[in-house]
């Protein structure tokens, strides 16, 4: 009996079908398709609006704007793609924890806001980014662990 087997096998009812539906293959590639999803779309919207992805390097002090533009893009469409593929995800999702870490600096510096709404809003940004940085190392950790247990399973 495989080790999925004997996790179906225990436990209640309801943990048994959410069992079977994290052991899964297509919900690992929901989740990561959720996780990445805002960062592709970002990333398209950028690259056929160039413009846009300039101005809002300008908007938030970058400088040179064109090149930051361009390496957000590459991030945002390159990223993404590794950590759908599940190919060398630790770097997309390494690549896309930073960026995040970065941008929420920069975007959100709730710090230095005076209070109320807008202090408010960027506390709540900040902190969501940050724990989207967190899911990105959850996902490389447990794309990592996938593979060990692939590999111990078929040694």
């Amino acid at each position: 009996m495989t080790v999925r087997e004997q996790n179906h096998a225990i436990g209640n009812p309801v943990e048994r079908i959410v069992g079977r539906v994290l052991d899964w293959d297509g919900t690992w590639l929901l989740a990561r398709l959720a996780l990445v999803g805002a960062y592709l779309l970002g990333g398209v919207v950028k690259l056929t609006d160039w413009p846009g992805a300039v101005a809002e390097q300008v908007h938030f002090g970058m400088s040179p704007p064109a090149l930051w533009a361009a390496l957000t893009i590459l991030v945002e469409l390159a990223g993404p793609v590794l950590i759908l593929l599940d190919r060398a995800l630790w770097l997309g999702a390494g690549a896309l924890g930073v960026f995040t870490v970065l941008a929420a600096l920069v975007a959100n510096d709730f710090w230095s806001m005076a209070a109320g709404q807008e202090r408010f809003m960027a506390t709540n940004a900040f902190f969501e980014h940050l724990g989207l940085a967190g899911g990105f190392a959850l996902a490389a950790m447990l794309s990592r662990l996938r593979r060990q247990v692939r590999q111990a399973a078929g040694a």
